[in-house]
């Protein structure tokens, strides 16, 4: 077998990172063509120094050590490519998702806002130019394993976890301190993130990621919280069955299932899975009072165009704004709803318009916070 050629977008990060824990364990299966990262440029230099990429991208180019220095364009634009992790946070990730899809390079898509933002554009784009895209998400991960055959799926069924604030009260939430809302009982995750898994609005961008991906209406997606994040996701065919994928919280299967697809190795398993160990899995409804971010996120996708664009833009500013102690927790759901009360929806926007609008909610978002200092 030829290695698989990758790339990997955002290789500091915590998708990166364990992207590279993943090729290490199976590094006769790839070649990494090109490293790419923020600002993190000393972890960048021991990653190229350990998997020697040819080439490299860091916003501080004259750091870059052992590699030639390239732009994310040149990346993405490489056919050398098989395919490219886009494991960047924000909408930074979206133009090099478009590039590479523009030149027929595979996308293990880890990065929420490619298609929060524009996934009327991403899809079919991808769909023109025979593009395959596999979803590097725990949930979206599982859904893909589990169909066969789109058109006979009635349902798809995405677990959260709940977050911290699961069996919390409202009162908690209002009051809760940024430690708090970062004491993630299952997983292991950045910061931005993190929060977006307190407020559960990181499952609503789930939720629209989904509508894109798969190709499904927002009344056939369901939400279902599973406090053990042992079922990642399933999905309900037409005649009732139901199909769902199962596993220990580790984004390494993910990871590795979407970077090696179609086929599967044995990678990074630290044991093995134990129904008997688990024990019981719990499922119940989300309280949609208490998690109001869901619901301004199935409204954003179904209202369409730029809403989406609003609703993202508007809750980083506010995660952003939290983490720095300017807000409260509840204050990032009350300010994404204030903005999307006043965003004027263009219904298909280009791709140059998602961009104006997603730079003016954010500036407007700032501003929202400036006056109430």
């Amino acid at each position: 077998m030829l290695k698989k050629k990758i790339s990997i977008l955002g290789s500091t990060g915590s998708i990166g990172r364990q992207a590279l824990e993943v090729i290490e364990k199976i590094q006769d299966k790839f070649e990494i063509v090109a490293l790419a990262a923020g600002g993190n440029v000393d972890l960048l230099n021991e990653q190229i120094k350990k998997f020697k990429p040819k080439y490299a991208y860091a916003t501080n180019s004259n750091s870059i050590e052992g590699a030639k220095y390239v732009t994310l364009e040149e990346i993405c634009s490489n056919k050398e490519n098989d395919i490219i992790l886009v494991a960047v946070s924000g909408r930074v990730g979206l133009k090099p998702t478009i590039t590479a899809i523009n030149n027929g390079i595979d996308i293990a898509l880890a990065n929420k806002e490619t298609l929060v933002m524009a996934g009327d554009i991403v899809m079919p784009l991808a769909k023109e130019k025979g593009v395959e895209i596999v979803p590097v998400d725990s949930e979206h991960c599982a859904i893909h394993q589990c169909i066969k055959d789109i058109s006979q799926v009635d349902r798809l069924i995405i677990t959260a976890s709940g977050g911290p604030f699961l069996r919390k009260t409202v009162e908690d939430m209002k009051n809760a301190t940024v430690e708090q809302a970062l004491a993630h009982p299952r997983w292991h995750m950045g910061k931005k993130i993190t929060v977006d898994s307190a407020t559960l609005m990181n499952k609503g961008l789930e939720v629209i990621e989904a509508h894109h991906l798969f190709g499904m209406d927002y009344d056939r997606i369901k939400v279902v919280v599973h406090p053990q994040s042992v079922v990642h996701s399933a999905i309900e065919y037409v005649d009732g069955s139901v199909i769902a994928q199962l596993g220990l919280p580790s984004m390494h299967i993910p990871i590795q299932y979407a970077i090696t697809y179609p086929e599967r190795f044995e990678g990074i398993k630290s044991r093995s899975f134990s129904f008997s160990e688990i024990a019981r899995l719990d499922f119940e409804e989300p309280d949609w009072d208490k998690f109001k971010a869901l619901n301004l996120a199935y409204e954003a996708g179904k209202i369409g165009g730029t809403a989406t664009v609003c609703l993202n833009a508007a809750n980083e500013e506010a995660v952003f704004a939290f983490l720095d102690g300017r807000i409260r927790l509840f204050d990032i759901v009350n300010t994404v709803e204030d903005m999307m009360s006043k965003h004027n929806v263009i219904k298909n926007p280009t791709l140059d318009e998602i961009f104006e609008v997603d730079n003016e909610i954010r500036i407007k978002t700032r501003e929202l916070f400036l006056n109430r200092v």
